[in-house]
């Protein structure tokens, strides 16, 4: 009977969630909307068919894990330094307004102090997942808005995780002031110990492990041993070291991302994170009880403002001091001015711990999904009107003042080269000489780590991947290579490279003739047949056996190749 529970669930919340995440992603909505939908239609508080609660938590938690090991793998020391001096005070900053304004009003509403900062920590962060695909969507993931935004985000969700694992701590500690602190410094304590342990022998360990199976070649196994370490490192962080399996797996993923074997995991594996993960927030929206938005209208109504209102306020203040332009400060903003995974996790937990009652959590879900909806509009809207205000101010200007040209950077000419056999090695010298940066996107392990100990900006992973496109720079480039003859999946790679960069050209090496068609569908610019190519070289020789002169060699070879396209 539990196994027939299980499938029913599952195939209940999975049937339910791609429905409504297919209707709100049509409506331009973020899928994450659709899925808290999705868990309230199959939740015990409409009619029609119930999903088992306790199993959906339970499959959930999984989720979770693989969840904070995909932050932990996309966070890089490096982008955060980068804006280091906006991001961590800023973050800082719009996290304590948050709290604070989180924590007034939940005292105000009669919940005690504990309480009520615990529900201000969930409105303080914003949901990662929401502020990538707004970003990407309106073409600002790599704009200067944008990397202030991640690295602001980062900084966010290392205060969260801090949270989640200082949590249980405070809520076991009892007594004096003595007893909490001693409580924390034996959790930090552990927590150090935990990090060190992963950072330095996981460090030596994890990529160890990953080479030597990606020397397999079986994808199937590279996936099965990434989801393996994740959720062996979680498990084990929480039964030896004491600490939440949510810092285990955001550890994970950071040894894993400081290897070279991060996009491949990312491509390969994570595809499993989102699966379990829409079973989150499937599991929250089962929470969500309606009567709850007519019981506290009021309450709800305020948990907004201090969403969508105060914390873009204390966004746009520290964006000021900061001088940031008019586009940025309003980008940062309004992106930010959301709740989402992280929020519910917060509240799962402190509701665990007995810290928050029931109806945070309902508060909290109303809320996500009304600011996640919104979210979207809103930043098409103040990107519009900073557009507007910029073009009034340029009218009251002089005529003749530069207004950003950003020339340099229209005319730099990056290629990406997929594959580097003996045609992609030719291809990238050919390029180089002539003055063409050259990026590398290589499934073969050794090559790419050759390449990059020679200063070639090479990523190990698939084309087919968005993740392998995006770490290679698709989005900046202005050319992308397939050099591969017969690649697998190529007209997925060019979907994704045209999705990414509308603006690409794509130019495609084929074995043979009857796939050009194909391919020239799939929308690449320009296809290259081996077998066209040979024919037209022994087509050249033989004319020029016979007396023919270079021009009229030249016009033939040109003729065939019109033909061809």
């Amino acid at each position: 009977m539990h196994s027939i529970d299980l499938i029913l669930t599952l195939t209940g919340a999975f049937g339910v969630a791609v429905l409504c995440g297919y209707i709100t992603n049509r409506v331009g909505l973020s899928p994450i909307v659709g899925y808290l939908f999705a868990g309230l239609l199959v939740g015990p508080y409409t009619p029609g068919f119930v999903a088992d609660q306790h199993l959906a938590e339970q499959l959930a938690e999984v989720g979770v894990i693989l969840l904070m090991f995909g932050v932990g793998l996309q966070f890089h020391f490096d982008e955060l330094l980068a804006v280091r001096r906006i991001a961590v005070p800023g973050a800082l900053v719009q996290s304590t307004v948050a709290t604070g304004l989180g924590a007034l009003l939940a005292h105000w509403y009669g919940w005690p102090w504990s309480s009520g900062i615990v529900f201000g920590i969930a409105l303080s962060v914003a949901s990662t997942v929401v502020l990538v695909r707004v970003l990407a969507d309106n073409r600002d993931l790599h704009t200067p808005a944008g990397h202030i935004a991640i690295g602001w985000l980062v900084v966010e969700d290392i205060f969260t995780v801090l949270v989640l694992v200082l949590m249980p701590a405070l809520a076991a500690s009892s007594g004096t002031g003595g007893d909490v602190a001693l409580t924390l410094v034996v959790a930090l304590l552990k927590i150090g110990a935990l990090g060190a342990f992963t950072i330095v022998a996981g460090g030596r360990i994890i990529p160890w492990i990953l080479q030597h199976i990606a020397l397999t070649h079986s994808r199937e196994l590279f996936t099965l041993t990434v989801l393996a370490l994740a959720l062996g490192i979680a498990v084990a962080s929480a039964l030896l070291f004491g600490a939440s399996m949510a810092l285990g797996a955001f550890l994970a993923g950071m040894v894993v991302g400081r290897s070279e074997f991060s996009v491949r995991a990312a491509s390969d594996a994570l595809p499993m994170r989102d699966a379990f993960a829409v079973l989150f927030f499937v599991s929250v929206g089962m929470l969500l009880e309606p009567q709850h938005l007519l019981r506290e209208p009021g309450f709800i109504a305020l948990t907004l403002g201090v969403i969508m209102i105060g914390k873009p306020l204390g966004a746009l203040l520290i964006t000021a001091l900061f001088r940031q332009p008019l586009t940025v400060s309003v980008s940062i903003a309004v992106v930010l001015s959301q709740i989402g995974e992280f929020s519910f996790i917060v509240a799962t937990l402190g509701m665990s711990l007995g810290l928050l009652p029931p109806e945070a959590m309902q508060t909290l879900v109303a809320a996500a999904i009304v600011s996640i909806t919104l979210n979207p509009i809103l930043y098409r809207a103040g990107k519009a009107f900073c557009a507007r205000w910029t073009a009034r101010q340029r009218a009251t200007t002089r005529p003749g003042l530069p207004v950003e040209p950003a020339l340099a950077r229209e005319l730099a000419h990056t290629s990406i080269v997929v594959g580097y056999g003996p045609v992609g090695r030719t291809v990238a010298r050919l390029l180089k000489e002539n003055g063409i940066d050259v990026a590398v996107l290589e499934m073969n392990l050794a090559t790419a780590q050759r390449l990059r100990h020679e200063g070639v900006n090479a990523v190990y992973g698939d084309a087919s991947s968005v993740d392998a496109l995006l770490a290679v720079g698709v989005m900046e480039a202005r050319s992308l290579i397939v050099s591969v003859a017969g690649m697998g999946g190529i007209e997925e790679t060019i979907r994704i490279a045209r999705e990414l960069n509308p603006r690409i050209k794509v130019l495609v090496r084929t074995a043979h003739l009857r796939e050009a068609a194909a391919i020239r569908a799939a929308g690449a610019d320009r296809v290259f047949s081996g077998e066209a190519e040979v024919a037209l070289a022994f087509t050249a020789e033989i004319l020029e056996t016979l007396g023919a002169t270079p021009e009229q060699i030249e016009r033939e070879r040109a003729r065939v190749h019109g033909e061809l396209r």
